[in-house]
């Protein structure tokens, strides 16, 4: 009843999981994941169990292989299963009880495991390996659901669309820095649940994305005084800049994007079109 993809960036050192089903809310079953130690995406007759189990044994140094082998090992019910994992190095594993329905299966290499049933055909898993290997340029969050995208390009789950997610884990990545959750973003019902899920991520990147530092301006000059004008439109005094843009920015959401003395063009493209908004409007 689902597709999906595990995978490792070793650049970030992150795990992840980009998942799609006919199937009310599959981010709330599917994927599990910790900084550090892996990610698990258990589905088919999905064995919850699967997720903080799998965690646990990843997490103790246990391989890819060795983890699938002791989840269904000890499951009298592995043949209804289907399980996809990538563990702390990255390596991949999948597993596909005989007893899934039709059309089910996987595959799994360095860094991923693809894997789904009830599905329109093999072209699907084909598909989403053949995107995630040819997208390596992509940020690691943009490749999974570019994954996930070509394998519901190729007919996805036989049974139709409604929920889609995506959630990545890396240390100290959460809103604030304090646990690893990066992403956890979820269309739970939806006729076109994959896009939602793209434009979801689109929203997170603008307000959650971390400024390039090397297309940060110095705020300062010319820059400082358009800002402080386009604050004062926006109802936000700037007698003290620094206040009154932290202020604006706590407001609308961008408060991740702000860097002492400068400003990230993100958030001042942002501002400029509030401000142009605000002048149309008069």
């Amino acid at each position: 009843m689902t597709f999906s993809i595990v995978a490792f960036d070793p650049d970030t050192r992150s795990w992840g999981i980009a998942v799609a089903s006919k199937f009310l809310a599959v981010g709330a079953v599917v994927p599990w994941g910790r900084a550090g130690a892996g990610a698990v995406a258990t589905q088919a007759t999905a064995n919850l169990s699967y997720g903080p189990d799998g965690l646990d044994l990843l997490a103790s140094g246990a391989t890819a292989d060795d983890v699938v082998a002791q989840l269904t090992g000890a499951d009298d019910e592995r043949d209804h299963r289907q399980v996809g994992l990538v563990d702390a190095e990255g390596r991949g594993a999948t597993f596909t009880g005989p007893s899934c329905l039709d059309w089910a299966g996987g595959q799994a290499g360095d860094g991923f495991a693809i894997q789904g049933n009830i599905l329109a055909g093999p072209q699907v898993v084909e598909a989403m390996a053949e995107a995630w290997q040819a997208h390596a340029d992509q940020a690691f969050e943009r490749r999974l659901v570019t994954a996930l995208a070509a394998g519901d390009r190729a007919g996805g789950d036989r049974r139709g669309r409604q929920s889609a997610a995506l959630r990545v884990w890396r240390a100290g990545a959460a809103y604030g820095g304090v646990l690893d959750t990066a992403i956890d973003l979820r269309a739970d019902d939806h006729r076109t649940p994959v896009e939602e899920l793209g434009r979801l991520l689109d929203l997170h990147t603008l307000y959650f994305g971390k400024p390039d530092p090397g297309t940060l301006l110095p705020l300062a000059g010319e820059l400082a005084t358009e800002v402080a004008d386009s604050l004062e439109t926006l109802g936000y005094p700037a007698a003290d800049l620094a206040e009154a843009l932290d202020t604006w920015a706590g407001t609308e959401n961008f408060e991740e994007r702000l860097v002492d003395g400068k400003l990230d063009p993100v958030v001042l493209e942002q501002l400029r079109r509030q401000v142009a908004a605000v002048r149309t409007s008069e």
